[in-house]
């Protein structure tokens, strides 16, 4: 595979606006009304969201992220998606590039709520 080409440059002030947190995955349900989507219960540590990820077709079990701390992005606006409201994004790895993907983590466990950059 080839990699995408580099996007275009961004200051590091549009960066900073940017908020990605650390959170422990602590259930994943399916969407019944979607064919792609899962929801995961996530813990940052002083609340917990519901955010929906395309995975239900990328692995073959999506609960074996259960217990698994990822990043998101955190200050999204709501979007509600198959009739379920997600309140974050996944920050994964792979899924632009066609690449089966993976969760982009932290090497060892953080409190939940820590932020990335």
């Amino acid at each position: 595979m080839t990699p995408a080409k580099v996007k275009p440059r961004i200051s590091p002030e549009l960066l900073n606006q940017i908020d990605i947190r650390v959170g422990t995955i602590e259930s994943v349900s399916d969407v019944s009304n979607s064919e792609k989507l899962v929801a995961l219960r996530v813990n940052f540590g002083d609340h917990k969201r519901t955010v929906l990820a395309a995975m239900k077709r990328k692995r073959a079990n999506p609960r074996e992220i259960e217990g698994k701390q990822a990043l998101f992005v955190v200050n999204l606006p709501p979007r509600k998606m198959a009739g379920v409201m997600s309140e974050a994004m996944l920050f994964d790895i792979g899924y632009a590039d066609g690449v089966t993907p993976v969760l982009a983590a932290p090497e060892s466990r953080v409190p939940n709520g820590t932020r990335a950059g």
